[in-house]
């Protein structure tokens, strides 16, 4: 039998939220310990304060734009929740499409816009643990799915829509992975939960989840490659030749 250790968390509260898969990853209020809510504050704020010196440094004033619709359209699709097995919803978290768009600075960036308005306007997760959720979701299923992502289609082909398609649907899977157990680690940390039960539970969950996330970002870049391939971060350069000559010939 497992002892559930709580504090000042209702094993009620505890049960209603780890049930809710598209809750999950949004820690709420009073779940973490504050040495863990601190950590994560200064990991969030650093990797905030990185991504803006770089984007500062990188990006043109073109991405501002297209960030805005990015940031507009994933917080529109996280809206949407598709049903997994068990009788319950999850939802796109959009860290990795947010990395292929625009890149790991910028995208992260977006990331973090999209969840404080959650967390502030709708209460999907806690004030107070807001470093945590942004840190696992926005920070971290960002860059490891962008550096996944990157890795995987420069070994199949960058150039080549498989390697574009395998890469994308591995790093958005995976990003959700590694997001939900870093989620557990911390409440495991924080002695809301043991280990074993909370990594068990959402490791389940984020199974499933991860394949919904996989399949709407491949849709999603699937359209882009086919339509505006140079709106991608790492643009094929093939076509980005082609798309030069045809230019210059008209």
């Amino acid at each position: 039998m497992v002892t559930v250790v709580l504090h000042s968390i209702s094993s009620n509260s505890l049960r209603h939220w780890m049930i809710q898969p598209h809750l999950a990853l949004h820690i709420p209020d009073g779940f973490l310990n504050l040495p863990i809510s601190l950590v994560t504050w200064v990991i969030a704020i650093a990797l905030i304060a990185l991504s803006l010196n770089r984007s500062q440094a990188e990006y043109q004033e073109r991405v501002v734009p297209l960030m805005g619709v990015c940031a507009a359209f994933i917080f529109a699709a996280q809206m949407i929740n598709f049903p997994i097995p068990g009788g319950t919803s999850g939802h796109l978290l959009g860290g990795t499409l947010a990395g292929v768009l625009l890149g790991p600075w910028a995208g992260s960036l977006v990331m973090v816009v999209v969840f404080i308005v959650q967390a502030v306007l709708f209460q999907d997760g806690g004030i107070t643990v807001l470093g945590a959720n942004i840190t696992n979701m926005g920070l971290i299923g960002t860059f490891c799915g962008y550096y996944l992502y990157r890795a995987i289609r420069q070994a199949l082909g960058r150039d080549t829509w498989k390697g574009m398609a395998v890469a994308t649907a591995v790093a958005a899977w995976t990003s959700v992975f590694i997001a939900s157990s870093l989620c557990a680690v911390q409440l495991a940390l924080s002695g809301t939960i043991p280990l074993a039960v909370a990594m068990s539970a959402m490791a389940f969950w984020h199974l499933l989840i991860g394949i919904g996330e996989a399949l709407i970002t491949l849709v999603t870049v699937s359209f882009i490659w086919r339509t505006r391939p140079d709106m991608l971060y790492d643009p094929p350069r093939k076509r980005r030749v082609s798309d030069s000559r045809s230019f210059v010939q008209r």
